[in-house]
């Protein structure tokens, strides 16, 4: 992720030859190159290094773009014969190494704050806006006109907020973008880590989140929801979109535009949910899936594979809703 916001990158480029040792793997060819960043199968570009373990993203691993590639034995073969392939036994934890080694900030959440002098606070903001009590504010922060901010609201470096939004009280919000004409209930917390690691020799190895939270314009989101920062790419929710209370969107999720989703539902890390897309309430999506556009999911059900475009689903795992109620 080029011109990140929220994090510096602690090296410039690493050597393949760094990249073939710490993976243990035999070096093979160019030791020399220089790698410049690190990115997803889909996103990456010349010079560039992804993973690659899953054939859920085979066709991203054919076309990626990326100089080189950290994959296991078993998926080698898929892999674009442009792009170097470093062998891995655990391709995951590697690039979570390689990760940390470009952005070592992102393993955490940094809980620093510049904060504003709001007896100074006509430097920093329009008059047209209202800010609670108790608030801690990055001075990078920036808030559109007409935005009112509740209280006891922590804003981190950063952050973007648009025109004529209301954010509630007790919210935290940090890596994140956020549009105009959005609605933020209290209690919700947006752009924390998400829940990504590995065990290695009996420890835990987290993964460094370098995304953001993208909000799109006329979005509300409801009391009490986590929306986690994405990991390499962004978590995203469209336009016009409403989140329900107590709603848990993990890493790398994209909502399309004109989605309702109510309360306790949960969508795992890196799923695609369409456009006009309704999530009845207690359901949970599983990762790495695509939800198609107007598509229906009946409340307390278990999504563990993609849905096509128009469907109605329900139960669990969830199914056609014709075959659902046959089983009732």
């Amino acid at each position: 992720m080029d011109n990140n916001l929220f994090f510096s990158k602690a090296k410039k480029f690493l050597l393949l030859k760094e990249i073939f040792l710490l993976c243990k793997s035999e070096i093979t060819e160019h030791p020399k190159k220089k790698i410049f960043g690190i990115n997803s199968l889909k996103n990456s570009k010349l010079n560039d290094i992804s993973f690659f373990d899953n054939l859920n993203y085979l066709k991203d691993a054919q076309s990626t773009k990326a100089s080189a590639c950290i994959v296991n034995e078993k998926c080698q073969k898929y892999l674009n014969k442009n792009t170097i392939p470093i062998i891995s036994k655990n391709p995951l934890v590697d690039f979570y190494k390689i990760v940390s080694l470009f952005y070592p900030e992102a393993n955490n959440d940094n809980e620093q704050i510049n904060f504003i002098d709001f007896n100074k606070i006509k430097k920093f903001f329009n008059k047209s806006i209202f800010i609670g009590n108790n608030c801690l504010i990055d001075k990078t922060v920036k808030i559109g006109d007409n935005s009112k901010v509740g209280n006891n609201v922590l804003i981190k470096r950063g952050v973007s907020i648009g025109k004529n939004c209301l954010i509630g009280s007790n919210v935290v919000i940090e890596n994140s973008l956020v549009g105009d004409n959005v609605i933020i209930k209290s209690g919700t917390l947006i752009g924390q880590t998400g829940f990504g690691f590995k065990f290695e020799n009996k420890k835990r190895v987290k993964f460094p989140h370098i995304g953001r939270v993208i909000i799109e314009n006329d979005v509300q989101i409801g009391t009490l929801c986590t929306l986690d920062r994405g990991s390499l790419s962004d978590t995203v929710i469209g336009e016009f979109s409403s989140l329900d209370n107590q709603v848990h969107i993990a890493h790398n999720v994209k909502i399309g535009n004109y989605c309702m989703i109510a309360g306790q539902v949960g969508i795992a890390g890196s799923t695609t949910i369409g456009n006009y897309v309704q999530i009845g309430g207690q359901s949970g999506v599983s990762g790495h899936l695509n939800i198609g556009n107007n598509v229906k999911i009946g409340g307390k059900s278990g999504v563990i594979s993609d849905i096509e475009d128009n469907s109605t689903v329900m139960g669990y795992p969830a199914k056609n809703i014709k075959e659902f109620v046959k089983t009732r």
